[in-house]
């Protein structure tokens, strides 16, 4: 059952639940602040393969079984998979998920896309479709500098403004089952597009979709920033964080008492030379997975927005001039009493 509210904004009736989770990472990011939370940590970023594509399929599906195993189901038990990645085709996932033999709906939100496999397996779920249905989205530092910048070989100088692609991937199974993590409603975001053209400053692309979609939220349920233990999005960084507060304050809501972004948990950013923060499919996913679930599951939070953003550019839109569009999804997430 599910209710429909406002403009853009769903809130379940009867809520579907996450009942496993999974965060599998790289070196780099296991030396990072939350490195003893993830659940795997491979230190070879090559996953033990010839190319950075079939090592990110690698880690998605590792992800995906870890997630399966956590929820003690087997894959027979996955109606559907969600999933997505950063790259043309989504070739990550396919190589992800091709021996999981399960029905796949392969997704494009660039870094937002855990937000939209999230939103539809909790629409399937709670419209009666399915009874688990598996969500996953993964990144790599290889196959994204590859594609949308430069070649990792090149060795190019970084600006600050730039983040730092998170390789990994995170894995959720949405369920009627209950857990202590129910998802209470969704709110779907839209393309928002301010002019910006540097794709090494991904947080300013990204930071108005969120701020559209957060204020379409607060509008939509009647709430405000007091309503949340935390609201966090997914890899704005300390630039795009800092226009995000801005924008919602010039229309009526501070969240700056309440906001986090994973980009900027992931990450020692002086350390690890990270610069702005981490990005990617997996930035947000990998955050959700290891910290904010964790935080929910303590009784630290009651309530949370999670907001996962996407800039969503290609080659072939960076080499015509044209601006790099934005897109958030929010969802809202409430421990379960009891």
């Amino acid at each position: 059952m599910k209710t429909m509210k406002g403009k853009q904004s769903i809130e379940f009736d009867h809520p579907p639940y996450l009942l496993g989770w999974s965060s599998v990472v790289a070196d780099k990011e296991g030396k990072g602040p939350l490195g003893n939370r993830f659940d795997q940590v491979i230190e070879d970023p090559l996953f033990g393969e010839e190319t950075w594509e079939m090592a990110e399929g690698r880690f998605m599906k590792q992800a995906a079984m870890l997630a399966i195993q956590k929820a003690g189901l087997s894959t027979s038990d996955i109606r559907y998979v969600f999933a997505g990645d950063l790259l043309e085709q989504n070739t990550a996932t396919s190589y992800g998920i091709k021996d999981l033999d399960l029905p796949l709906f392969g997704l494009f939100g660039a870094c937002s896309t855990v937000g939209e496999a999230l939103s539809l397996a909790a629409m399937t779920v709670a419209g009666g479709f399915a009874q688990q249905v598996l969500a996953t989205a993964s990144s790599h530092i290889g196959t994204a500098e590859k594609q949308f910048r430069f070649p990792l070989e090149y060795g190019n100088q970084r600006p600050l403004s730039a983040t730092w692609t998170v390789t990994g991937a995170g894995a959720f199974i949405v369920s009627e089952q209950k857990s202590p993590i129910k998802i209470r409603g969704i709110t779907t975001g839209k393309i928002v597009d301010y002019g910006m053209k540097d794709p090494m400053n991904m947080g300013a692309c990204m930071a108005p979709a969120a701020a559209q979609v957060i204020y379409q939220h607060f509008q939509d349920y009647s709430v405000s920033p007091k309503d949340y233990d935390a609201i966090y999005t997914g890899d704005l960084g300390e630039v795009g964080r800092q226009i995000l507060i801005r924008l919602l304050q010039e229309n009526g809501y501070d969240i700056s008492d309440v906001h986090g972004d994973c980009g900027l948990e992931v990450y020692e950013n002086e350390k690890q030379d990270t610069h702005s923060g981490g990005s990617g499919c997996a930035c947000s996913a990998v955050v959700l997975s290891a910290l904010l679930i964790r935080k929910l599951l303590q009784g630290d939070w009651n309530r949370i927005l999670f907001v996962p953003t996407g800039a969503l550019m290609s080659k072939t839109s960076f080499n015509e001039g044209e601006s790099v569009t934005g897109i958030a999804h929010a969802i809202l997430l409430e421990r379960e009493e009891g």
